[in-house]
Order: C-alpha cells, then structure tokens, then sequence
C-alpha cells in the first residue's frame, strides 16, 4: 500500500546504464576457440536503463537514477532514456568510462554477457540517497543487481512506495534488504541464491527444495511479500497473499533475447503503477517479454503503445489482465 508521500503511477528505476557492444555468430565460442562474427554496433542497455525504457515506452511516468561516464559511449548509453521520455534529471556525469556489456548472440537467439561496470560503479549508497526525494515520491521503485552494495543496501529507507527487487546478477546482501522486495523477481538459479542468503543454515542438497512451486513458496515463507520466478518458456510463477498462480509464456519465434528479461520487468513495473493486482501485471509482463525477444538488441525491441503483443497460451485469462495501454490483440493465440 502506497504511503501519502509516495506518488500514484510513477516509477523511479535506480540503478545501471551502459552500452551494449553486440557481436552476432552462428554458435558461442568453446574455451580457447575463435569464430567469425557479425555485427559490431553499440546500442543502449545496462538493466536499468532497459527496465526504465520498457516502463516508460508502455506510457509509464518514469525517472531515472544512475550515472554515465565522460567518454563518447555516454550519448549512447543516454539515447534511448531520451527517446523513451525517461526523466534524466538524476543522472549524474563521472569521470571515466560508462558501463559497457559485449553481448554475443547466438543463430538460435541465446546471448552470453560479459559487464563492465564503469561510472554504475559510483552508485553507492550516497550517490542514491542524494536522489531520496525523487525515490521517495515514487509509488514503484525499480532495482537490479548491476549497482554496488551499497547503494542498493540504502533503498529500503527511502522507498514510502512499493520496491519492486531483480537482484541480477545476485550479490550478498542484507537479508533485511530482500525482504523489503515487494516483489521479488528472480529466476530459478537467482531463487536459489537468494534463499540460501535468507537461510544460511540450511546449507545445500536435500535441504532446500529444487521444485519451483516449493521454491516460490519458501521465499514467502522466509519472509518475502510476494514473488515473481521467471521460468523461461515455461512463463513464470506468482506468489503473494492470494496464493501461488502460474503465468503462461507467449509463443514467439526468438530472434535475440537481449533484453527481454528486462523488458518483462519494466512492464511489470507499469502494470504494478497503473494499479494493476500483481498477478495482472505479470501476464502483462509476460506478453512484454516475449515481444521483446522478437527483434534484436534490447531497448530497440521494446514495444511501444499500440504495439501488438504476442498473446499468451490461455488468451482469456483474467479480466483485464492481457491487454497493454492501447495495444491491439493479435488475431492468432501465441
């Protein structure tokens, strides 16, 4: 529930900005093997900026916390939060390099990402609560694991609204931190890590369970308000007060998937601030994602308003819950 202080329907996202340098080959590399490749073009990325990007195309009210560096990718990084209407006003310039990702993309759309942090590296926890009024205004705020320690340590004391938490890539964190999440969006591995932080002396093997319902389930039960697990191409699991719901995936034929773990995110983020139960918002998401995963790179595949989604395996569902602002329904179920 929104406090008084925090702003219905807008989103803060904190957290990284780079540059994507794609390469583009037939197969990925074994170790010690050297392929011919395709591509070289830089395109913006960085989770965060991507996150805010798939919010903000869909019409949310989006403000972005983070920093560039002082070196030419800077405008790259840049160019998709301004085309996206994205409020940079918390972005801050830092001497060096701005975060860059080398993306390799498979023939069959599966990519491997290597990340430099660059200026993503000054977030700290002072750097984000310079921006505490801004991130406390807002009725979502959005954060991944591509920022230090620090600063995301420092978010749990600002937020009046709801903290919508990917740690991605998973890092140590205060367990007070995880359990701010409302939600939680992790993937099978990312689940697992987050429960051992949650439950230290369980240890590994029999101990903690495997199956993504007892997974879901366990993360609730160790304190977590509700939880997004992202299951692929199997859809995604939902769990909070309600109960635990599945989501199915949209069938598409995936082009690069750069990126559409990142737009399921900022959709997410949109249906959550638009008022949307989580459950709706996560079928939302789902389309989102998919959609994504259709075209190359990341922030260029984002759907726009109007954009066709790709529907979902039970296109009925629940009321209200498959349509994107202004987007059509295609005529054919994914």
């Amino acid at each position: 529930m929104l406090t008084s202080q925090a702003q219905a329907g807008s989103i803060a996202v904190v957290g990284s900005i780079n540059v994507d340098l794609i390469a583009h080959v037939r197969r990925h590399p074994r170790p010690g093997e050297t392929l011919h490749g395709s591509g070289g073009q830089t395109l913006p990325g960085g989770k965060g900026a991507n996150q805010a990007v798939a919010a903000a195309r869909l019409g949310g009210t989006v403000a972005m916390v983070g920093a560039i560096g002082t070196d030419a990718h800077a405008s790259v990084g840049l160019s998709g939060l301004q085309a996206a209407g994205v409020d940079l006003s918390q972005v801050r310039e830092v001497e060096g390099p701005t975060g860059l990702a080398i993306v390799t993309v498979a023939q069959d759309g599966e990519n491997s990402i290597v990340v430099i942090p660059g200026a993503n590296s000054s977030m700290d926890a002072g750097r984000v609560s310079a921006a505490g009024e801004m991130i406390s205004r807002a009725a979502i705020v959005v954060c991944q694991g591509e920022i230090p320690r620090s600063g995301i340590e420092a978010l749990p004391s600002l937020i009046t609204g709801r903290f919508l938490h990917n740690p991605a890539p998973v890092m140590e964190l205060d367990p007070a931190v995880l359990r701010a999440s409302d939600p939680l969006v992790v993937n099978e591995h990312e689940a697992a890590l987050v429960l051992a932080q949650l439950r230290p002396g369980a240890g590994s093997g029999a101990s903690m369970p495997d199956a993504p319902d007892e997974i879901i389930r366990a993360l609730r039960e160790a304190g977590i308000a509700s939880v997004v697990l992202t299951l692929g191409a199997q859809g995604s699991l939902v769990a909070d007060e309600d109960g635990v719901h599945r989501v199915p995936a949209a069938h598409i034929d995936a082009v690069d998937t750069t990126g559409a773990g990142d737009a399921f995110i900022g959709a997410l983020a949109m249906g959550l601030a638009r008022g949307d139960a989580l459950l709706a918002a996560a079928r939302l998401a789902s389309r989102v994602g998919a959609f994504a995963a259709t075209g190359p790179g990341a922030q260029p595949s984002y759907p726009g308003i109007g954009d066709p989604l790709p529907e979902l395996d039970d296109p009925a569902g629940p009321a209200g819950a498959d349509h994107a602002p202004g987007a059509r329904r295609t005529s054919t179920p994914g």
